[in-house]
């Protein structure tokens, strides 16, 4: 579990994000990521065990509710 007092640092530039990351990124928590991946709102891939979202899927998940 992450201390409130943690600073949060930029995801990687990599195509690819971790459940942390994706977090991170949408400034949401770890229970919000998987709740938009079993609304099919965020696309997860698997990749050998780990868990995975790309960029460009949260990018576009961001794009679609700035729409909204």
């Amino acid at each position: 579990m992450r201390r409130r007092d943690e600073i949060r640092t930029a995801p990687p530039l990599g195509g690819a994000l971790t459940v942390d990351e994706t977090a991170d990124y949408l400034r949401v928590c770890r229970s919000t990521v998987y709740a938009l991946f079993k609304s099919g709102d965020l696309v997860p891939a698997k990749i050998r065990g780990r868990t995975l979202v790309r960029r460009v899927d949260a990018d576009a998940f961001l794009d679609r509710c700035v729409g909204a």
